[in-house]
């Protein structure tokens, strides 16, 4: 937790050359400006001016002018740079220039909905995330192909998993960087690999899961690959998740928590699952689409693990995917909780059925199934199963326009 003079110090004993500074935009996409390092002081002080209007999700020409504000705590010292004349990185807020910010950062609607959390309710989330990606091959000419680094599978080993050690460099890149990955693993499709964070503050688990995106793909081009991080990018093979672990420091509110979060499941889906291709994913390969829960079933939008004590009161939310906008899911997330402890919601049954097996009869996705597994018949409200449906429940709902507030 370093502060501004921490970090001033460090870059003039350590010789630091050059200051990255990084922001997102509405898709939560990683943008950056390179300063001296000698500008560093000015940037904590003044901020650092950039066009806007250049930004996706951002402001228009005739009111293009914002600026970046370090946040010291994130300092980070990128371990692929040379020793001497390190680079180091820091996440920013964004302002305007009076100072007042910007209501499009997301990294401070997520701290905002922190601080709600904390002060209002007197709780407090923490977020972990279990992130999977592609290993492809390049061509001859260094562009991606769709030809899978390996042909392993769940979990397998050497010499058939080719990824354990980009894995293992991912881990230690990670580690020098600040960071606690959890576990690595080789996932279920050919190429295809997961690597799981320890829990956080939903702040930090956010930046680490940007953080994280960025090492994948820098590592990868180091070795001759090309990470790949999109929901379905083989259409005969498992897509790749986003899974993201959650729970409340009253576990006490846990049942609420999950019934919140389930009452608002619709609404979260077009920015959980923001491209044409999300929707591919969903309904098959561990991807689900109902809008349900169950201890340990895999096949549920909330999976119930089964945990040692200290984890008691962890959920599981298995539908997103990595092209996701990690700090609005995170703040949706958190106001979605907050809704069912105020309001004292109570989830529906759980489900023990497994849903990929069952027999659907209905009006229509989204509407409503009738589930037939075995003895045991419910309805089960499903996801919405385009791009274009999500984005219209997200438009007309009142929820999203309190909590995002554009």
């Amino acid at each position: 937790m370093y502060s501004e003079s921490d970090v001033l110090d460090y870059v003039k004993e350590e010789d630091v050359k050059f200051v990255r500074l990084a922001f997102f935009d509405l898709r939560g996409v990683q943008k950056n400006i390179s300063i001296m390092a000698g500008q560093l002081e000015s940037a904590f002080q003044n901020g650092v001016s950039f066009d806007a209007s250049a930004v996706y999700g951002f402001e228009t020409p005739e009111k293009s002018d914002l600026f970046l504000h370090p946040d010291p705590t994130t300092l980070s010292v990128l371990p692929w740079r040379p020793n001497t004349g390190k680079v180091v990185r820091m996440f920013c807020t964004i302002s305007h220039p009076d100072g007042t910010p910007y209501k499009k950062d997301c990294r401070t609607l997520l701290l905002n909905a922190e601080k709600k959390a904390r002060k209002e309710y007197g709780v407090e989330f923490s977020f972990g995330t279990e992130i999977e990606f592609y290993l492809f091959k390049l061509d001859e000419k260094g562009e991606p192909t769709k030809v899978p680094f390996d042909n392993a599978g769940y979990m397998d080993i050497a010499p058939e998993d080719k990824g354990e050690n980009i894995r293992r460099e991912i881990c230690f890149t990670l580690e020098q960087m600040g960071m606690q990955p959890e576990s690595s693993h080789h996932e279920e499709g050919p190429g295809q690999n997961e690597i799981d964070f320890h829990h956080s503050d939903a702040l930090t688990a956010a930046d680490n899961a940007a953080t994280f995106k960025w090492i994948v793909r820098t590592r990868a081009a180091s070795a001759g690959l090309y990470a790949d991080f999109s929901p379905k990018p083989l259409a005969d093979k498992a897509g790749s998740g986003f899974h993201i672990n959650i729970s409340c420091s009253d576990n006490s509110k846990k049942r609420n928590v999950l019934a919140g979060i389930l009452k608002h499941a619709k609404e979260l889906t077009y920015y959980m699952n923001c491209t044409e291709a999300s929707y591919d994913r969903l309904g098959s390969y561990k991807a689900p689409r109902y809008i349900a829960w169950g201890h340990e079933n895999r096949s549920t939008f909330i999976r119930v693990p089964s945990t040692t004590n200290d984890e008691a009161s962890r959920l599981e939310i298995r539908t997103p995917d990595s092209e996701c906008n990690v700090y609005i899911v995170f703040t949706l997330l958190i106001y979605a909780a907050l809704d069912g402890i105020k309001n004292n919601l109570e989830p529906p049954e759980e489900v023990r059925e497994n849903l990929f097996d069952c027999t659907l009869s209905g009006k229509g996705a989204g509407y409503g199934f009738t589930i037939a597994a075995g003895a045991n018949s419910a309805e089960i409200a499903t996801l919405p199963d385009t791009l274009d449906s999500a984005k219209k429940i997200a438009e007309e709902s009142s929820f999203i326009k309190e909590v995002l507030g554009f």
